[in-house]
Parts: structure tokens; sequence; C-alpha cells
């Protein structure tokens, strides 16, 4: 049998929509690694995004290699073909070696009678109650809830099975890591449904490296959780519970781990996550998602002159084609219109006043989430600018490889992975 190749305990998803970041994340991860811990970064990227940028697979790829190169990384790194499907995944087989298969439509379709039929007496010994590695709670699993969750998971489950096996045809055993997410859903999914969700995985066969669940709370785009912290860290300290009870019961991977899809800066939860990782001496996958972005933009407008310009512009783009922009993003963004500056507003502002706005410092009186969570599903105005963009990008490369390296390490990697107040 082929050796899988595996993450290590802790890793960070990072996304970055131009491909120009890659060497200041992967300095952050460095800079992790001179505080002895080491984080193994992935470079993450969804078609849709490749449909509005322009780009492809290999442009991550390539941006991940030379900031490999240029760096001196020798630990691993991976790329992420992000929230794929059996239709788009093609495309990424030559240049990822991660892949997020994203089957959250699937769920709540019916699988026929005589799979559920069968998965329940194949588990039937799971009915009654199940004591947890680490946890002072137990499951109590009723023939009902057995029926029920296979009923609302099994055809996702299985449609992931299929996914896993195109990859595995198209690439060989052992040579990606498969992550079954099952987040972008209306309701989150329990730590006993999450339990029973990986009993199918296995039935599967597949060799699930990281699991992305739906926690409950809202997860936005770009900015704070909402939602009870506490009922938060005890859910999330159940699903550690739960993996390690599948990894023992189920013959899945010992390395086999929780995805958090952040959509990044839940900085209220940081703190727990690192809590329930050190009593249960687990580890976690963080996906930041598109932050990288806005640090971006936050670099063009401490620039000033032409660049602070451009980042008015944008600003003043993404509010005339709001609507347009956070349509797709509905379910993850919650803008407050009454808070939005006006577009003339911005175009007066200094560079200060820019960046006090959109960097995620809630203490600071200039900060307006909705201003942050605006621009940060904007990036496809920049997009449309091509090169005007891009070559501000590289003429303030080192100012805004500092905000990048800085938001990545000080706000996400410290908090989670070393237990530091971000």
């Amino acid at each position: 049998m082929a050796t899988q190749k595996t993450l290590g305990k802790y890793s960070i998803g990072t996304g970055d929509r131009f491909a120009h970041q890659a060497k200041a994340q992967l300095q952050a991860c460095i800079q992790a690694l001179q505080a002895d811990v080491e984080v193994t970064p992935v470079w993450n990227k969804s078609n849709r995004e490749h449909l509005i940028i322009g780009s492809e697979p290999t442009s991550v790829r390539r941006a991940a290699d030379q900031a490999v190169r240029a760096l001196g990384w020798t630990g691993a790194y991976f790329c992420d073909a992000d929230h794929i499907t059996l239709q788009t995944v093609d495309r990424f087989v030559d240049a990822c070696d991660f892949y997020t298969i994203d089957v959250a439509d699937v769920i709540g379709k019916p699988a026929t009678p005589q799979d559920v039929a069968a998965f329940t007496r194949r588990h039937a010994n799971l009915i009654g109650e199940i004591a947890l590695p680490g946890a002072k709670e137990k499951f109590s699993i009723s023939a009902q809830t057995l029926s029920a969750t296979a009923e609302k998971y099994l055809a996702a489950v299985q449609q992931a099975g299929a996914v896993y096996r195109h990859i595995l045809a198209a690439k060989g055993e052992g040579n990606f890591l498969p992550e079954v997410s099952m987040d972008e859903t209306d309701t989150a999914q329990s730590p006993v449904e999450l339990l029973l969700i990986l009993a199918a995985i296995a039935d599967e066969g597949i060799p699930v490296q990281t699991i992305a669940p739906k926690f409950s709370g809202r997860f936005n785009k770009g900015v704070d959780y909402v939602g009870d912290v506490m009922q938060f860290e005890r859910e999330f300290a159940l699903d550690i519970s739960a993996i390690a009870y599948a990894v023992e019961h189920f013959g899945l991977p010992a390395t086999l781990k929780l995805s958090v899809h952040s959509g990044s800066d839940k900085f209220s939860i940081y703190a727990p996550i690192h809590r329930v990782m050190n009593r249960l001496n687990a580890g976690v996958h963080l996906k930041t998602a598109g932050t990288t972005w806005l640090e971006e933009l936050i670099g063009l407008a401490e620039a000033g002159g032409a660049a602070l310009a451009l980042a008015q512009e944008i600003y003043r783009e993404a509010f005339a084609y709001k609507e347009e922009l956070c349509a797709p993003y509905a379910t993850v963004i919650d803008i407050d219109p009454a808070k939005l500056p006006a577009p003339s507003v911005v175009a007066g502002w200094t560079s200060a006043q820019y960046t006090d706005a959109l960097r995620h410092v809630q203490s600071s009186p200039g900060y307006n989430s909705s201003f942050r969570q605006l621009l940060h599903v904007g990036f496809k105005i920049a997009a449309k600018m091509g090169d005007r963009y891009l070559d501000l990008l590289r003429e303030h490369e080192a100012i805004i490889a500092r905000n990048v390296t800085e938001n990545l390490f000080d706000r996400h990697i410290a908090p989670v992975f070393l237990g530091r107040a971000s």
C-alpha cells in the first residue's frame, strides 16, 4: 500500500486571491517555526475564485513553489483545490495535492432506503451510550438518531466517496490529502452527527485527513465569530473527541483532525480552540480564507499617493455594485448599509483613516465591519483592473508583505497555535 501524504498536527489554509503574497504568508509560518511550533502552509483557492480572477490552479502551485524556494522552507506544504465537486475537480488534478471535497449541496438528499438500512445494520453497535476519549460527557445514540442521520447525510458522504475515487484514479493512492467539507450549509452538525458521518466516511474507504463540519454560530467572512463562545468550545471539544473515537473504532487515519473553515478572523474563538487542542493533545487545520486580499488593500492605502487613490476607487466601485458583489455571499456576510460611508467621503480619507476602517482591530474607533465585509467580497473589482492593480502590488511589495505577515502570524497563528493573545 502507498504511503499516504499527511498534513502534520497544525496547519493553516491561506487564501491568496492574486497569487502575489505566498512569500509573505510563508514568512508567518517561518516565524511560528522560530517559536518552536511547526504550522504547515496550505494555499487554497476555489473554482469560483479562479473564474472571477481569470486564473488557473497552476498559478497557486507556481506561487507556492517559488515562495518555498525563495525562503528555504524545508517542511511540507500543499495546494488545496478548495470546495471542489465532481463537476469542477478535473482542472485541479495537475496542480493540487489537497482536495476540499464539498458535499454540502447533497446534505438532505435521500440515499436509497436499502443503503440507509444497510448503514443502520452495520452500525447498530453504536446505539446506546458511548464513552468518548478525553470527554466527560457521553454520546447517547438511539436507533432513530442513527437512521435519521443516515437519511440526512449518507448520500452526501457517498458523493464524497465518488469524488475521492475520481481523484484517486487520476493521482494514485497516497499522493493527495482528502478533506470532506460540510460547512457551507444552513444547519450545524452536532458532535453526534459528526461521529456518524465519520462512520459513513470510513465505510466509503476515504482516508480522510481533515473534516470540516459546520459549527454553531455565524462564521461571516473576514469578521469575528457571532455566537455563544462557551457553547462553541463545548461542541469543538466533543467534535475532537468524536474524531478520536472514529480513529480508534472505524479505522480512519490517526492523523485525522478538524478543519475550521473560519472565513478568517474569528478572534473570540481562537483562545478556546487553543485550550481544547492543548487539553486533548489534538491538531487543527485553520482555514483563513481571503483576508490576505484585504491586507493588500491596507498596504496600498498605507503607501499613499496613487496606491491610496486606487484603494479608494475600489471602494467606490464596490459600493456601486454592492448588491451584485454580495449576492453570492449572502449567508456569510452581515453588512449594515447605513454604516457604509459614502464613496465621496472615502475619497477624502487619509491613509490612516482608510486603514483604520479596514484593519481588523476591533478596539480601534475607526474600525468599520460593514466597510470591511464589502471590500472582502469586492476582490472582483480589483480583478477587473488587471495590471493596474497588480503593478501597484509589485511596486509596494514591502509594505504589503509586512501587513500580510503580521496579520497571519499575530492575529491567527499566534493565538491558535502558540496560545498568545492577538
